[in-house]
């Protein structure tokens, strides 16, 4: 990001249709130039959309996967409008809120660069979006 780096584990048992769409996106250069639309101090950082507006996606959109992971800190979601809504969103977490338990898809969690996650300002642009193999 314009911010620094942020490296995620992504846990493709918990959402796999999900992981699997983020693993195509970043390989194809989607994520690369867009920005963080929504932040919200305390709660998310969201970005993804290529409308920069929060209401754009990838052309499609994915089936619901959701899991009892916890929304804590530093963990990355999946952002939708509803059930089977969810296309290329997603959002890390800068605090604990159960009420996202069990509602969205839980895709993985920051591993390093969470003081980037913290600094993170709408605008703030993703340069490269890259899903690397363990």
């Amino acid at each position: 990001t314009s911010r620094g780096d942020i490296t995620v584990r992504l846990e493709g048992p918990l959402a796999p249709r999900f992981v699997g769409v983020i693993t195509a996106l970043a390989a194809s250069g989607f994520y690369d130039g867009l920005t963080f639309h929504r932040v919200v101090s305390g709660f998310v950082a969201q970005g993804g959309c290529p409308r920069g507006d929060g209401w754009g996606g990838p052309g499609y959109t994915v089936l619901a996967e959701t899991s009892p992971a916890p929304f804590a800190r530093g963990a990355m979601g999946m952002a939708t409008n509803g059930r089977d809504t969810g296309g290329s969103q997603f959002f890390f977490m800068h605090a604990y809120h159960p009420h996202l338990d069990g509602n969205y898809p839980w895709v993985g969690r920051v591993e390093e660069g969470i003081d980037v996650v913290d600094a993170l300002q709408v605008d703030d642009v993703i340069h490269a979006f890259q899903v690397l193999a363990d």
